[in-house]
């Protein structure tokens, strides 16, 4: 197939009714991130910009666009959790994201309960069925090619505690992603996507 392409200069600007990056990049996992400040006030909320870097030690890494109150106490403790954003939850999720006053909870918000975590402070969400208690291992301002530093924030974390999974996700030692119904940001101005068994096809590395 020939493709006839509508090309751009991002600094330029692209020139349609919404920026497609997030969208051509995508769907990504949706890091729904929570966090406690110093004074145990906790906050919970989903980053788009949000993946796995490594195997052993497991790291992962969310970036925020702008000096959110995640950003903020993940640096004043070093620790965060993930919970999986999953289609259950979706309406939750969305909800999170809510622009709040600076120490009002998001769990009181979306009338989501909160369970303690096992080695770190900030609670789990206790309808997630899977969490990740982290540690963090980075933080950082990005920049442009030119040095100009953004107004935007990437934390790692190490998976250095406790990782908990729903054993319904679990089958014959494996985890089956689609399981659980995850979801995933789509780009866009409202898109997501749910992955199901439907979707799946597999594909062996060779050897």
């Amino acid at each position: 197939m020939a493709y006839r392409f509508h090309s751009y200069e991002p600094r330029r600007g692209h020139g349609l009714r919404h920026d497609p990056l997030s969208a051509i990049l995508g769907p990504r996992p949706i890091g729904w991130i929570s966090t406690q400040d110093e004074q145990g006030r906790v906050n919970l909320a989903p980053y788009s910009f949000f993946n796995v870097f490594n195997y052993k030690p497991p790291l992962v890494a969310f970036s925020s666009v702008g000096w959110k109150d995640t950003v903020r106490n993940a640096q004043a403790t070093g620790e965060f959790v993930y919970n999986l954003a999953t289609r259950e939850l979706a309406e939750g999720v969305d909800q999170s994201s809510a622009s709040v006053g600076s120490g009002e909870s998001e769990f009181a918000l979306t009338g989501l309960a909160p369970v303690p975590s096992v080695q770190v402070a900030p609670p789990r969400v206790a309808k997630s069925p899977v969490s990740m208690e982290c540690r963090v291992t980075q933080f950082q301002q990005l920049s442009c090619l030119d040095g100009t530093l953004l107004d935007t924030w990437m934390v790692m974390g190490e998976v250095v505690v406790v990782v908990h999974i729903a054993e319904e996700a679990l089958s014959d030692g494996l985890y089956d992603t689609a399981a659980l119904r995850p979801i995933l940001r789509g780009g866009g101005p409202a898109d997501y996507f749910e992955i199901t068994p439907q979707a799946r096809f597999v594909l062996h590395r060779p050897r």
